[in-house]
């Protein structure tokens, strides 16, 4: 297994205030305001690349291009300028059709990004798990593995003991977190995003037809024009399954609204959430490695 590099540590912001000694009546009242006042602002680096012999363009990104033309760059372009911008960027071919492209500096501690690579699947992680513990257990990995880990493991896992449905990778995901899983022995692509939408996520298609997941909305304008749009919080896009799913109800359609013409995107796309008494997820002890 090739890891490159380490991810930096991080902790919870109740962990944070235990250690600081404060006042558990503090501390209670510290816990009720929203989590954002516990971050620093960071720098969005995370990059990937893929070409249409991989990920067919979405159609309604492609429409939205067509609707307002706008200027747009070659991937090429893309990934050099995120290189030559960001301070000790990483940027990796695999084979002739993906390419990806990260770095740790000024990254939040709270939502540390992550790479990994195991028997060909390789994956760029950005947040951090609440449940990582007990998934890690009931997948039955080693007490060091971290998010980038569980969640290849959890893909190979499913990928193998196919054909459960593609959603088992995520609903069990508890926290904040946006991946790009590429397996290069199926030539696979799956992407995710976490239901609340805490870590950006953003896709489009650029002027040579490749397709670019970053959690940098501005880094795509550059490149993609109006053939962008936010990544849908609770959805996955899976290459197996032909296209965008909302994980908690993967049978459901999402559809496409145009944006408004002073929108940086050129579309919303809207899944249908399943309700709050409905799921399709199951215990993960069926599907340990």
């Amino acid at each position: 297994m090739t890891q490159m590099p380490s991810p930096p540590l991080f902790i919870t912001k109740r962990t944070l205030l235990t250690h600081l000694l404060i006042p558990s009546s503090l501390a209670c009242f510290l816990l009720s305001f929203p989590f954002y006042i516990f971050q620093r602002e960071r720098e969005r680096e995370m990059l990937g690349i893929f070409s249409s012999s991989v990920v067919s363009p979405p159609e309604e990104l492609v429409a939205a291009g067509s609707r307002t033309p706008s200027p747009k760059t070659t991937a090429g372009r893309l990934l050099n300028r995120f290189v030559e911008s960001k301070a000790s960027a990483v940027s990796l071919q695999v084979g002739d059709h993906v390419q990806l492209a990260y770095t740790h500096h000024n990254e939040s501690p709270w939502q540390p990004r992550s790479f990994a690579v195991k028997d060909e699947i390789f994956c760029l992680f950005e947040g951090a798990l609440d449940n990582l513990g007990s998934l890690i257990q009931q997948y039955g990995l080693a007490k060091s593995a971290n998010e980038v880990i569980l969640v290849i493991e959890a893909y190979k896992a499913l990928r193998d003991r196919a054909p459960y449905p593609a959603n088992r990778v995520v609903c069990h995901l508890s926290g904040s977190f946006a991946f790009i899983v590429f397996d290069k022995s199926t030539s696979t692509l799956f992407v995710a995003s976490d239901q609340a939408g805490k870590v950006p996520l953003y896709w489009g298609i650029t002027a040579d037809g490749y397709v670019a997941f970053a959690d940098d909305a501005d880094l795509l304008k550059g490149a993609c024009g109006k053939s962008l749009a936010s990544f849908p919080q609770g959805c996955f896009y899976s290459t197996a399954v032909g296209g965008l799913r909302c994980y908690e109800n993967p049978k459901s359609k999402i559809t496409a609204v145009p944006a408004e013409e002073e929108e940086i995107w050129g579309a919303f796309f809207k899944p249908k959430y399943c309700k709050d008494n409905d799921s399709n997820c199951h215990n993960p002890h069926e599907f340990q490695a």
